[in-house]
């Protein structure tokens, strides 16, 4: 524990002996299924199917030389040769180095790559600090406000629903699909929700135009005039965002649209880099960024996208994290921001609810009365249960 302490204090410029800690391992664990919950249709993937259990899948451990060990979300085993070559031998306060080098020479796909072993190696640097990261990152807000985002496509009559039954349970926010085939049956969706909540819970709108890399994806694909009509009837129901209403890269586009709606545009889940996001701010294309951690291959380079999106004036609000340990990774970061008001959390109960991804902890983080409140412990303040461990 000396050696952690003082390597800390030299880090920040306290007197001390620099004494350096390794990472001396890499491993992927694997999580028992205690129970499968169903599954459902996303409204982003028409004939596709999104599981939820208790459990399953795996983890990403980093061991290191003092006995700290970082937990990530799960990345392919077919890189974790790749990883190790990288970070096995570093000194994980050198996380800047080690992030350039896993884009380097690990080659990486979203949501099965080397995020993990990124979130890993901060949630290392918080516990040897003692600190949660949030608190590590200079934040001041203890608790968040999470949105529910929705995942399936259901009749107006049923969102309206279950959107009175998520503000009677203290919700304060929610994201609906609008994928059906009419711009009125789209506005219907939002109408009766407004109507079953008042003034009580924001509403989002995703119409998740941005999938694909090129111009076709599953489902109903908007034009321009679907996007500006859209927006222009969203706005007088007084929707907070509209979310990716155009192709990923139909930038000129997008920036017409922006230029033209009060009603703030959202999107970048799927852009892998700090330039894009630049090219983003830059010609105005979207007021709220929505960068992803495990399409960008972690958090280190999420952070510098939050400094960049503060400099230009624009909120911040990442996509979900993947479910599990990125969400976690997400709450200390928007609790560490002052331009970032929510967090994002899949919650489409009773089969998509937050709950099922979330049992996999000790102790796990619930949302009461609108609210999460930050993990107070150093790191990622969570740790997996010992039951779900193969």
């Amino acid at each position: 524990m000396y050696s952690i302490i003082t390597k800390f204090c030299s880090y920040f410029g306290i007197s001390g002996d620099l004494i350096f800690m390794k990472i001396i391992d890499v491993k992927l664990v694997q999580l028992k299924e205690l129970e499968s919950v169903g599954s459902i249709e996303p409204a982003w993937n028409e004939g596709g199917l999104m599981h939820f259990s208790k459990g399953g899948g795996s983890f990403t451990e980093v061991h290191t030389d003092e006995g700290i060990v970082g937990i990530g979300p799960a990345m392919d085993l077919s890189i974790l040769d790749s990883v190790k070559s990288v970070v096995v031998g570093e000194d994980p306060f050198e996380i800047e180095q080690i992030a350039q080098k896993l884009k380097y020479y690990v080659n990486t796909l979203p949501y099965n790559g080397a995020a993990g072993v990124d979130i890993a190696i901060w949630d290392i640097i918080g516990k040897a600090s003692g600190q949660p990261l949030y608190k590590l990152w200079g934040g001041s807000k203890n608790r968040m406000m999470p949105y529910a985002s929705m995942i399936l496509l259901s009749t107006p009559e049923e969102r309206a629903e279950l959107a009175g039954s998520l503000m009677e349970d203290g919700w304060k926010a929610i994201k609906l699909r609008l994928h059906h085939d009419t711009i009125q049956e789209d506005i219907r969706t939002v109408e009766l929700v407004r109507e079953a909540v008042k003034d009580s819970m924001e509403i989002m709108v995703d119409a998740n135009q941005a999938q694909s890399h090129g111009k076709w994806q599953p489902g109903v694909i908007w034009d321009f005039r679907r996007a500006l009509e859209t927006a222009k009837l969203l706005e007088e129901l007084g929707v907070y965002w509209l979310e990716e209403p155009l192709q990923r890269y139909a930038f000129a586009d997008l920036e017409r649209l922006n230029n033209s709606v009060g009603l703030p545009i959202a999107g970048g889940e799927n852009i892998r880099g700090i330039h894009e996001f630049r090219t983003i701010v830059e010609n105005n294309i979207y007021d709220i960024l929505q960068p992803e951690s495990m399409v960008l291959d972690g958090i280190t380079e999420l952070r510098k996208i939050a400094v960049l999106s503060e400099f230009y004036g624009k909120k911040i609000v990442p996509h979900h994290g993947g479910g599990d340990i990125g969400v976690i990774a997400h709450l200390h970061l928007v609790a560490s921001w002052p331009n970032a008001p929510y967090l994002e959390l899949l919650n489409d109960p009773p089969i998509g609810s937050y709950v099922h991804k979330f049992a996999i902890f000790e102790d796990p983080p619930v949302v009461k009365d609108g609210w999460i409140v930050l993990p107070d412990s150093p790191g990622l303040g969570i740790e997996i249960d010992p039951a779900y461990i193969e």
